[in-house]
């Protein structure tokens, strides 16, 4: 190799890297950076905290007992790790388009396509979902029980729509106070559990402690592999942890606000999570808790609290309305972020007066009216129409977060992008085991028959779909994508000497 042909290679590679930096950063023109540090914390609490806990721990607990906590642990600690992968990818380079913005960094146009769709279908399903269970809890309240269940979906939906289309300041301060009832529930519960633990106060007629375990068939009631198969179903009460990434590109003073809120997420899991599992079981026999209930409406009616049915429907009226506003903020960002490269209609990428892209949360909530349609005609089968397909793009998201790291880590040891602060711990080889569990979990969901069955055989389904999508937006996105010297020419060797044109 000759001494010309380093010095050309470089310049040409290092002008590619600024080009497509150039053109990337150009994408979060217009947004106003508006989220406080107060409000990206509760945004990491509210994705970490959801209705999977708040109502599906009930049944969860019946079919693994006190092993709950193990997997909610470990379930927990794999999600950290995806956030940490995350976080590292914001130290690079903080964008509203988040890991769709990465993928097309590092993957390619192709796989930003097949990113933010799959993106689009979880946060649209989990929409649906939302919005139904606004509706059902609603009807909880009596003298709502003759209101039709989609006239109460339509007002939910009416009423996070304004909050997200009047600017990220309001979208910010709603999530807050949403996530702020969450915790102050559970931290509530946490109180009073451990003062009669410690207390040794009996509950319902039976004395709390360890040898509520022992006596009822210890950690592993049912066996080891029941606490296996409900993984699947746990790994899901996470869904949500990503939006961090996206509020980054709003957020004041991103790379000094983010770190320090993903490493708050570690915590909140073990104490809100774990701990409160862990309390339940040791207040409660595991038998009294069951599928449908809150178990902390179980445990409360327990101890004889009168308004406790009232008070956790709150609770978790507001979970689903939390989520269903962190989707509509998120959604919107990603398809704006989609159609500055061409795999989204230009509409989806027009900003308000407000900064904000109401394109694509217009066409959001078209879909979640579809929701509103749907609790019209089939009221009581909405939620499993649509909640395992919504798990297709969670386990596709947080894969695609993975991947993009594994890519930065290679850009950084090339030379081509600077070494973050900020890194996953043990990567890459905790990126490869954190792929594993999620290709496990895959493989989970198809041996839970029917359902789980049903949703890894549409994934044929939606390949073509996607497929035939890329294909018609394809000429769109080269044409809009900037002309970027090849990197793979620049790394020719010239043995005569000849220098690169």
């Amino acid at each position: 190799m000759t001494e010309t042909t380093v010095p050309a290679a470089y310049a040409v590679n290092s002008a590619a890297s600024t080009t497509k930096q150039a053109w990337l950063e150009s994408h979060e023109e217009g947004y106003h950076k508006g989220l406080k540090s107060r409000q990206v914390q509760m945004i990491a609490i509210g994705g970490a905290i959801g209705t999977g806990l708040f109502l599906g721990a009930g049944g969860r607990l019946q079919i693994a007992g006190p092993a709950l906590a193990l997997v909610y642990l470990v379930c927990g600690f794999f999600s950290f790790l995806i956030l940490r992968a995350l976080g590292e990818l914001v130290m690079h380079r903080p964008t509203s388009g988040s890991f769709v913005s990465y993928t097309r960094e590092f993957l390619g146009e192709r796989a930003a396509f097949v990113a933010g769709w799959m993106f689009f279908l979880n946060w649209a399903m989990t929409g649906i979902v939302d919005t139904t269970a606004a509706a059902l809890y609603m009807q909880y309240w009596s003298m709502f029980s003759d209101v039709p269940q989609w006239l109460f979906a339509l007002v939910a939906i009416g009423l996070i729509t304004v909050m997200n289309l009047v600017g990220v300041k309001w979208f910010g301060e709603m999530e807050f106070w949403f996530s702020l009832v969450k915790v102050a529930a559970l931290a509530l519960f946490l109180i009073i559990g451990v003062v009669i633990l410690g207390s040794g106060t009996e509950v319902a007629g039976h004395a709390t402690g360890l040898q509520l375990v022992s006596a009822n068939g210890g950690i592993f009631p049912h066996g080891l592999l029941p606490a296996v198969i409900i993984v699947q179903g746990v790994v899901f009460a996470y869904a949500g942890i990503e939006l961090i990434g996206t509020a980054a590109g709003e957020t004041e003073d991103a790379r000094k606000i983010l770190p320090r809120a993903i490493n708050s997420v570690i915590w909140r899991i073990a104490l809100f999570y774990v701990g409160s599992v862990a309390l339940l079981v040791l207040l409660l026999p595991w038998t009294a808790y069951k599928a449908g209930e809150s178990p902390f409406v179980t445990f409360f009616t327990a101890l004889g609290v009168p308004g406790i049915g009232t008070i956790m429907n709150i609770v978790v009226l507001t979970a689903a309305l939390s989520s269903l506003n962190s989707g509509l903020y998120s959604t919107g960002r990603v398809l704006r972020s989609m159609a500055m490269g061409g795999s989204a209609p230009e509409f989806v990428g027009k900003m308000n007066a407000h900064k904000v892209p109401y394109g694509g949360i217009l066409v959001t909530v078209a879909i979640y009216c579809i929701g509103v349609v749907l609790n019209y005609l089939v009221p009581s089968q909405v939620f499993e129409i649509v909640l395992n397909i919504a798990s297709l793009g969670i386990v596709s998201t947080w894969a695609f977060i993975l991947v993009c790291q594994l890519m930065l880590r290679r850009a950084v040891a090339r030379g081509e992008a600077q070494r973050a602060t900020f890194r996953m711990p043990a990567a890459p080889a905790s990126t490869w085991v954190t792929l594993a569990f999620l290709f496990g979990v895959l493989v989970l969901m198809a041996f839970d028959y029917p359902v789980g069955t049903l949703t890894i055989s549409s994934l044929p389904v939606i390949a073509i779909v996607l497929a035939v999508g890329w294909r018609l937006a394809r000429d769109k996105v080269r044409a809009m994508t900037p002309t970027i010297p090849s990197v793979v020419l620049t790394q020719r060797v010239l043995e005569d000497g000849e220098e690169l044109p």
